[in-house]
């Protein structure tokens, strides 16, 4: 068993994280908050497909209730027929059984996508929802403009200090993939107000790989642009990176259970390539 330890100590959190790759296993605790994570997936080729039916798949054993999206949900057209191709029909299984899809819009996404009422944004290109224990705010990357940002430290301000802050948008802040690499930019902007507030977990897609990096200012990044679109070999697997996969399309399933979350990433053929469990000691 491979076991390492992270800390650090900020205004309202201490995180810790013990990977246990070789004995994972989700709790499935009664109270927990239960989803999963699925980024640049809207191609509407076979691997999406396939992905999302191993979705369908490992719900049997792992029941989780809503799926964040992180961002370029709808490549190469807008149309009523793309949302059915690139949307509708590969999770239409996960849709009937009642699963809810919460998105962010990627650089490759139209602006009216906000009113798909499947993305459930509400008309809104930036919004937050609570599920249990934890407080997401969706953010959209591609505009982080003043308006936004004040909106951000508003509801991190407001949020309450037991809740898991959690902050999800398409541009990654930390990244070893090549083809992009990280938003310097975003990062400037975004960074301060997740220390400052004490934001827990970030997870971004556009680089079309998988990669967890490690705890960067005491907060976990976990890129997820794999879900559709991949691009091998382009992860350069830097120090920052704890956990990377290129070589195939993935997802990641995530359980928050008071304050521990665990963590899966698996591709898309059954393989887990990531997992693990953030500790986090409330202060």
């Amino acid at each position: 068993m491979r076991r390492r330890s992270f800390l650090f100590l900020s205004i309202l959190t201490v995180l810790t994280a013990v990977l246990l790759a070789d004995e994972f296993k989700f709790p499935l605790k009664s109270d927990s908050v239960r989803f999963a994570a699925i980024g640049d997936m809207g191609t509407g080729e076979p691997p999406q497909y396939e992905v999302a039916q191993l979705m369908l798949k490992v719900r049997q054993t792992f029941p989780f209730d809503f799926v964040i999206m992180l961002g370029d949900n709808i490549y190469g057209g807008s149309k009523p027929a793309d949302f059915d191709k690139k949307f509708a029909v590969p999770y239409k299984p996960l849709i009937d059984a009642g699963v809810k899809f919460y998105a962010s819009l990627g650089n490759h996404d139209n602006t009216n996508e906000r009113f798909y009422k499947p993305f459930e944004m509400n008309g809104e290109s930036y919004y937050t929802y609570k599920k249990g224990n934890v407080r997401f705010f969706v953010l959209n990357s591609n505009y982080m403009d003043p308006k936004q940002s004040a909106w951000l430290e508003t509801q991190l301000r407001d949020a309450g200090k037991g809740d898991w802050k959690v902050c999800y948008f398409h541009h990654p802040l930390y990244t070893s993939a090549k083809f992009h690499g990280p938003s310097l930019d975003l990062r400037q902007s975004l960074e301060p107000l997740f220390i400052k507030y004490g934001v827990d977990v970030v997870f971004s897609g556009h680089e079309h790989v998988y990669e967890r990096v490690h705890p960067q200012q005491g907060i976990y990044y976990f890129t997820e642009g794999a879900s559709g679109e991949l691009r091998p070999g382009d992860l350069a697997r830097s120090a920052i990176t704890d956990k990377g996969f290129d070589a195939d399309r993935s997802f990641m399933l995530i359980e928050i259970a008071g304050d521990d979350m665990y963590f899966q990433t698996i591709s898309r053929t059954g393989d887990t390539v990531d997992s693990g469990v953030i500790h986090r000691t409330t202060r």
